[in-house]
């Protein structure tokens, strides 16, 4: 809870100042608003530290993110019912009411209380970026502009629908590899704690000098049985390591440059990160956002901050006076097809259909390279699976056919 301090005019026009307790700028307005004074200043005087370490910790353990599908839901939910007349408060009560997601439940309920106020949908959602996009917040702001909100909604239905079928190939495509890679490590567990160590009693009475795959898993069991808990410790400091890493602005950025050169999966994030720019700059070109802008929210839908912060230069770019093709071109983003069809689009005025075409291109080529991704892994999980194989047997049996020797012997 924090104390702003306002300045505003009352209902008769005179000019009045006071502090007043609330949780946010806006539900300070709101509380003025409701006391007939119309706000014109309200800045932040003094914060409760003990109520803020109490509401971040309640937030830390109660946020939930709302799922692609149920935004989805949401989004095809609203369009039906402003196309069907209904106000936009009852069809937010409608939705809060019925909606299965508690965090959009509870988003909904406060979003129907600040309408009432007086205040715009786009606003609202303003407030709630975790759970509304900057995107899905420009495109509802231009429908309430153009009277067209059951349009805007319209958009975003389709945009997440092609987002959500692309998550799930994408999941449906690293299932299997991902199952084979699991089911190997626990397999180099069990066999390094439990069936290592009876061959080792058994390879310790036969008195002769071991071969070199024998020796390597004797030491790997030994490591195993006797270091396990620090193997586990290192391997939960590693996962630390890396979520801290990532977490900055600068390994995100180091990750998400590098991941785009991985082998065999980094030509397909590359296109998927393509095509997600070209979607959602189709998409909000489309709905009269200028080009600026467009870049601006196009950079952050990519999900990619290195790809990310070439849109960003476009936009710097496009600021400056130069053509939307040129700064394409510069950025070395865009293959030769898709720079044509920029082009295009451009001199035609066309740009939003055309991207909307790049966008299919590319998804197309990712559809493809998904379904083929578990051929292309399956040889390098095969041999890792044979590797260890060979490498079992042959520290298992050697010993045993030297010892077999020895008594033909």
């Amino acid at each position: 809870m924090a104390i702003f301090q306002y300045i505003g005019r009352n209902s008769e026009g005179q000019k009045v100042s006071g502090v007043i307790d609330a949780n946010s700028s806006s539900a300070a307005a709101g509380k003025l608003l409701n006391k007939s004074i119309i706000p014109l200043t309200i800045k932040t005087v003094q914060t409760n530290p003990a109520d803020d370490t109490e509401h971040n910790l309640q937030h830390l353990l109660t946020s939930k993110k709302v799922s692609t599908d149920e935004m989805l839901m949401f989004c095809r939910q609203m369009y039906a019912l402003m196309r069907s007349g209904i106000p936009i408060l009852k069809a937010v009560t409608g939705l809060a009411q019925t909606s299965k997601s508690a965090t959009l439940k509870k988003v909904l309920i406060e979003i129907h209380e600040q309408l009432e106020r007086g205040y715009n949908l786009s606003v609202v959602m303003k407030n709630y970026p975790d759970v509304f996009s900057k995107l899905m917040t420009s495109i509802v702001l231009v429908g309430e502009n153009t009277g067209q909100l059951d349009q805007s909604f319209a958009t975003l239905a389709r945009y997440l629908e092609r987002d959500s079928e692309s998550k799930k190939n994408i999941k449906q495509a690293v299932r299997y590899p991902l199952y084979v890679l699991i089911t190997l490590v626990i397999a180099v567990f069990i066999v390094n704690i439990f069936v290592i160590p009876e061959f080792k009693d058994m390879f310790s009475q036969l008195q002769t000098e071991l071969p070199l795959p024998t020796l390597w898993l004797i030491s790997s069991s030994n490591l195993f049985v006797n270091y396990w808990y620090f193997l586990i410790l290192c391997m939960a400091a590693l996962i630390f390591l890396v979520k801290s890493n990532l977490a900055t602005d600068e390994g995100r950025y180091n990750w998400d440059r590098r991941k785009l050169k991985l082998p065999i999966v980094g030509d397909i994030i590359e296109r998927i990160c393509l095509a997600r720019f070209a979607h959602s700059l189709s998409v909000v070109l489309t709905s009269g956002i200028p080009i600026t802008t467009s870049l601006s929210l196009t950079a952050d839908a990519i999900n990619n901050s290195y790809m990310a912060s070439k849109v960003k230069a476009m936009r710097k770019s496009v600021e400056s006076g130069e053509s939307l093709l040129r700064t394409a071109t510069a950025s070395q983003l865009f293959t030769p097809l898709v720079l044509q069809m920029i082009n295009v689009g451009e001199e035609t005025g066309r740009l939003d259909t055309l991207l909307a075409e790049v966008a299919d291109f590319y998804e197309r080529e990712v559809d493809y390279d998904l379904k083929t991704l578990t051929d292309r892994i399956e040889p390098i999980l095969i041999s890792l699976i044979a590797g260890l194989i060979v490498m079992l047997a042959m520290g298992v049996f050697l010993p045993m056919w030297d010892l077999y020797s020895a008594v033909q012997g």
